[in-house]
């Protein structure tokens, strides 16, 4: 999935969906100058709250770094079809560390994040898989009040309450805190289209598994 002007696409404008507050996705959508104004605001914002989601091992000589989007189909991709050998054979075993990181395209992205978010750090891979392995069924036809109620079923079945879940979504502080940061980091690192992935620092466009191990193996013998 590629988008121009990426850090310009998900601006503060709080929205209604399902009688939740949630963030909008574009200035055409959500009024004139929102753009310029989340830019302004991207910067002010404390993101010290906002943790840094990681699996493996934290002092591994290889980091690898995943920029991922819920809406993404590649991304989807990945995970069914190279995410879970990665994970069994460098992850589970210490060889490197991985990073994820979202990146919001669109609301839907940011909802599902804040969804797996409200399990805390233990339960955010479970829930992130639960939100990939169903992905064509949540996004449904794109109507956000469905969407939010999916999301939510989503939240449910990985065991949180409606009290949570209630707390997570309309957490509208902690929404802006995530997308500020998600704009520091893609900005930093030149994020442009998902999956992105960096490795010690080297960008790598979306690839199979016998090529990603292949750079692994490379990185770890270096």
């Amino acid at each position: 999935m590629n988008r121009r002007d990426l850090i310009k696409t998900a601006p503060f404008a709080l929205a209604g969906a399902a009688g939740l507050w949630w963030y909008g996705t574009r200035s055409t959508e959500d009024g004139p100058n929102l753009a310029a104004a989340m830019a302004q605001d991207a910067a002010t914002v404390d993101t010290s709250g906002v943790a840094e989601m990681s699996l493996g091992n934290p002092d591994a000589k290889v980091t690898v770094i995943e920029y991922a989007s819920y809406t993404c189909p590649h991304c989807k991709n990945f995970h069914d079809t190279v995410f879970k050998d990665l994970k069994k054979n460098y992850i589970d075993t210490g060889k490197i560390n991985f990073i994820y990181r979202e990146v919001y395209f669109d609301r839907f992205g940011l909802w599902a994040a804040m969804v797996a978010r409200c399990g805390g750090e233990m339960r955010y891979f479970g829930i992130a898989d639960m939100i990939y392995d169903t992905q064509k069924d949540w996004v449904a036809d794109g109507d956000p009040a469905l969407v939010a109620e999916n999301l939510r079923k989503i939240g449910k079945k990985a065991g949180l309450s409606d009290a949570e879940l209630d707390a997570c979504m309309n957490d509208g502080e902690n929404a802006k805190a995530l997308v500020a940061a998600y704009q520091k980091n893609a900005e930093a690192d030149g994020v442009n289209s998902t999956p992105t992935f960096r490795i010690n620092g080297e960008e790598y466009s979306n690839m199979n598994y016998a090529d990603f191990s292949a750079i692994l193996d490379k990185k770890l013998a270096e």
